[in-house]
């Protein structure tokens, strides 16, 4: 009886054991890559490249996924797109996406500082005096419905309706409506009472260039409005060279920061032509000084991205050079951000320099298998040898 019962209680384990393991396996071969599947949009930038190390990885688990071709007619011309196939045990069709294909283009690697000088397209809120209508850091629009083309419009707009003006504005990226009474100074002119200012300026890191058009991609992030945090809207802007003069290394609860200084008197290397949540973008007249005419790369989508080695490129040291990480995490999201990578500094000359990640190198270049994949955005606060990335075709 005793051996009977010993007996049924080793079966209900072994079964205890046994479906643990199906239940495991499932998770990890199946039900996790579905959920990462679930988080593919349309639109993303790959190659077949992309699609071979997605497969070798075992990035999907049980899902093998395959690149098909297609044509379509735009505007009277053929164009080639793209759809992925996710296929469970590499036969069942699961899922479909539309993709761009990635083209043969080259790009300079980039990885120098540079200086940044906007002209927003608004007016910034610095303080006021007429109530608390008006916080610092607000983004002003609109007055009357009119659009702010300069700081000099603003008096012209306010004396269309001398008593009270309808002003439109940002605050930590939403749009706002009221109502504002005007003030007299002491010569009699009409004013809003507040105190405003139309530019900004700032320094990031170069992530790519176009090869043939020299068209641009840095920083990763938006540039923001310190106090509110509102994305910068752009009227105009410009990109200059930059000198690296000091580097405050990165500690625990200090992202310390690159030291530089540049001229927005000087000539201007390129323009600035918008600035969203995934950096700027803009068009380089001259690339002297700002990228290595030698070493180029082809943008990876980030279907291709793995967990693993890598490198970030940078000129921290005063001269451009590749610093080993590893990627720790490659998030497929619904939604696109900017902290797309997870990745640890695992050069020691990078964290006997910098510390890890500091303030300023936002931008710099994340390669993998020869290929540019993302650019560094933020630093982990707590921890400044890991840092985040996003994925270049998100800048693209």
């Amino acid at each position: 009886m005793k051996n009977s019962t010993k007996t049924m209680v080793m079966k209900k384990q072994y079964f205890c054991i046994v479906t643990f393991l199906i239940v495991f396996l499932l998770f990890t071969s199946i039900i996790s890559p579905l959920q990462e599947l679930s988080g593919l949009e349309n639109g993303f930038l790959t190659g077949y490249e992309d699609v071979e190390i997605a497969n070798q990885s075992g990035r999907f688990g049980a899902f093998k996924s395959e690149l098909v071709e297609r044509e379509k007619t735009v505007g009277g011309q053929k164009v080639k797109q793209g759809e992925i196939v996710f296929k469970l045990f590499g036969f069942i069709p699961i899922k479909k996406v539309d993709v761009r294909l990635s083209n043969d283009d080259e790009y300079y690697v980039g990885g120098v500082p540079i200086g940044l000088s906007i002209c927003t397209d608004g007016a910034i809120v610095l303080s006021e005096e007429n109530g608390n209508i008006f916080k610092e850091g607000d983004i002003i629009t609109k007055i009357n419905g009119q659009e702010l083309s300069s700081l000099e419009s603003f008096s012209d707009y306010i004396k269309e309706t001398p008593e009270e003006v309808e002003v439109e504005f940002i605050r930590k990226n939403k749009p706002y409506k009221t109502l504002v009474k005007t003030i007299k100074d002491e010569n009699g002119d009409l004013k809003l009472g507040i105190w405003v200012k139309d530019d900004v300026a700032g320094i990031g890191t170069l992530t790519f260039v176009n090869k043939n058009t020299f068209e641009y991609g840095a920083l990763g992030h938006p540039i923001v409005e310190l106090n509110s945090g509102s994305v910068i809207p752009v009227a105009k802007g410009n990109v200059f060279e930059c000198n690296l003069i000091g580097i405050d290394k990165g500690k625990k609860n200090d992202p310390g920061e690159l030291r530089c200084v540049f001229v927005a008197s000087d000539k201007s290397k390129g323009t600035i032509i918008s600035n969203s949540k995934f950096g700027i973008k803009g068009v380089l007249n001259e690339i002297d000084n700002l990228v290595d005419e030698n070493l180029t790369a082809k943008i990876g989508g980030r279907l291709g991205v793995k967990m693993g080695a890598a490198k970030i490129v940078s000129s921290v040291s005063g001269i451009r050079e590749e610093y080993d990480i590893e990627i720790i995490k490659a998030n497929y999201q619904k939604s696109a951000n900017d902290k797309s990578i997870v990745f640890r500094v695992k050069d020691k000359r990078l964290l006997e320099l910098t510390g890890g990640i500091v303030q300023g190198m936002s931008g710099s270049p994340i390669m993998q298998d020869g290929k540019i994949v993302g650019a560094v955005t933020h630093v982990f606060l707590n921890d400044p040898t890991k840092g985040y990335g996003v994925y270049t075709d998100f800048m693209l």
